[in-house]
This record gives C-alpha cells, structure tokens and sequence, in this order.
C-alpha cells in the first residue's frame, strides 16, 4: 500500500502543501477550523510526516521530559495526568521518568532525556542536597522547571504548593475543634516538602498554643506501612495526643488502621489529618480530612513556565506558590467541607 504523502493531505484538504506544512508543524499560525479539516485529513490518510525532519529543520522534538521520584505514589500519578493533559493541549509530547526516589537514578534519567534532545524538563526531585548538582547540571543545556518539591540552589523555575499556608489551615482547623495535644508523622527530611511541612507544624502549633512533643515526632516514609507502624508507637500507651497530623494521606491512611487494629475512634477518641487529597482519602474509613494541592493549577503553570523558557521570554527564575484548600471530613468532624486559605 503506497504510503499517503503531504501532496495528498493538501488535496484532500483542498489547500496548498505549503499549509498543510504549517498547519502540522505549526510554524505559522492557520484558523483552527482549517487546522481541523487539515488534521482529519492527515488522520484520514493516515499521514504522519516526516517527523525527525521537521524536527532538525525547526530545532524542537515538541517533547518534554518529566521525571518524579515515585510513579507509585497516587499524588504523582495524579500530577503527571494533569501535565501530560495540558501539555497535550500545547501539543507537546510527554516522557515520563521514575526516578525510583534515587538520586542516582534521577541523575541517570535526567542525563538520558538531554541526550534524546527533549525541548525542556519538567521535574519534581527526589533530594533537597543530592539532586541539585544533576538539576543544575540539566538547566545548563535545556529549560528545567521544578514542581511540587525543589533542590537548593539550582535557581531555575519552580510551581507547588504553599505548605506553610498548608499546615497553617490544619492547625487552625485543629484549635477550632479543641484540640490541645498534636503528634506528627512524616518522611525522613530530605527534600523540601516535607521539611517545610515539618517547619510549619511546629510553627503553627506554637501559634495557636498546641502541644507537640519529640516522642511524638516521627519520621520515616511516605507510606502506609510507616503511618501504621509509627502511629501504634505513638497511640499504644497511656499518653495520646488529641490528634496526629500527617505529611502526606498515605502515611495518614496507616494511621486509620493503626487506630481501628488498637480499638480507637476516629475522631473521638483521636483526629488525624493527611495531605494531598489523593482518590483513597475519601473513601477511608471514615473519609480523611486532607490538605488539597491544586494540580491542575500547577500543571498549567508549569507549562507556561517551561513555554517561556523554550521560547526565550525568561525574566529571571520564578517561584510560584500557590493557595491550599483544607478538605475537612469526617476524621476530625462529622460534616465534610472544603476551606481555602
């Protein structure tokens, strides 16, 4: 079968060859209905063009490269969704990267996506310390933009969430409730989500006068076999705090099956908090109160970040922290409802 050549996508189309080349290389700008016709009939044909060409003569791939240090984990799962979608609408193609938590493994994959030539990286680094030498290594050759966590002094763009802002709303929300007593159960503080959410517990407790106490501070992963494991040493013995605030709803999860394995009440007997309202922390039992990151917001803003660096509009590197919203259910109430900052 004779394979479908741009001369019979123009015919098709019923327009020159020379804009049906713009049209799918989008070097110059058509109306979006003739791009459309112009698209169905290169899908019609089964036209797919001479795509390494294209790319040599224009000097872009349209590929990202995006690396995250846990495809696993729901969180991550959800924001890759989020900017391959939005990336599509730009039409850009996305390569993602597991970076396996491992900062060596990171650096492998951020090494191997500047060799295939990507237009520019998105990625949200495993290590605060361990990634930076890879990260500025890669901002050397390419655009980089950093979201949800960041290594120090790599100085490129970066998109997340404000997690003081974050912890200011659960602890606010806690002293509402009554709560006198707080323990708090994160990863290990290795990058800067979490020794951010760690800074902000304990600075927020502080403000609205809420106890915390060392032996109630434990850190080890995001998981849920280190919620569960960390909360029984915290809630198996005669002096419980009045709830246990989570860095992230997986550790959050252990802690509801810790509590119900040793007989408690959530909330009655203890309240528990999570952050990142992935899909499971509605439907634990009962539903997590949660910190909610707005994806979507930081996808797009990704986006328009890397956009301005592949094209050269840089002013200097930006650092866009954006509003959380509280999710409240029923681990620390009755009646579930969403606050903003």
């Amino acid at each position: 079968m004779r394979k479908a050549t741009i001369r019979d996508v123009a015919e098709r189309a019923g327009v020159s060859t020379a804009t049906v080349s713009r049209a799918l290389s989008g070097s110059r700008p058509v109306s979006d209905e003739l791009a459309r016709t112009i698209r169905k009939a290169a899908d019609d044909l089964g036209y797919s063009g001479n795509i390494i060409a294209s790319s040599l003569r224009r000097s872009r791939t349209d590929t990202v490269g995006m690396v995250v240090p846990s495809i696993a984990n729901p969180f991550f799962t959800s924001l890759v969704e989020n900017v391959e979608h939005v990336l599509s609408q730009r039409g850009l193609q996305l390569f993602l990267c597991d970076s396996r938590s491992d900062p060596d493994v990171e650096a492998q994959r951020l090494r191997s996506l500047v060799s295939r030539q990507v237009d520019g990286i998105i990625i949200s680094p495993c290590h605060g310390a361990r990634s930076a030498e890879a990260v500025r290594t890669s901002a050397k050759a390419l655009p980089v933009v950093q979201l949800d966590r960041f290594a120090k002094d790599t100085h490129t763009d970066w998109v997340g969430v404000d997690d003081d802002a974050a912890q200011a709303l659960v602890m606010d929300h806690l002293d509402s409730l009554g709560v006198r007593t707080a323990a708090f159960i994160s990863s290990t503080l290795t990058n800067s989500s979490t020794e951010l959410r760690r800074a902000g517990f304990f600075r927020h407790a502080a403000r609205v006068g809420i106890e915390t106490r060392e032996e109630w501070t434990l850190l080890g992963s995001y998981s849920i076999e280190w919620g569960r494991a960390a909360s029984h040493t915290i809630l198996d013995n005669g002096s419980r705090p009045d709830a246990v605030v989570c860095a992230d709803d997986l550790i959050a999860l252990g802690v509801l099956q810790s509590c119900s394995a040793l007989g408690l009440s959530v909330p009655g007997d203890v309240m528990v908090t999570g952050f990142d309202d992935i899909p499971f922390s509605a439907l634990s039992s009962p539903p997590l109160t949660t910190v909610r990151q707005p994806q979507e917001r930081i996808a797009i803003e990704a986006a328009r970040l890397l956009d301005q660096a592949m094209n050269d509009t840089v002013t200097g590197a930006a650092h866009i922290a954006l509003k959380p919203e509280l999710v409240v259910r029923q681990s620390t109430v009755g009646q579930a409802r969403t606050t903003a900052v």
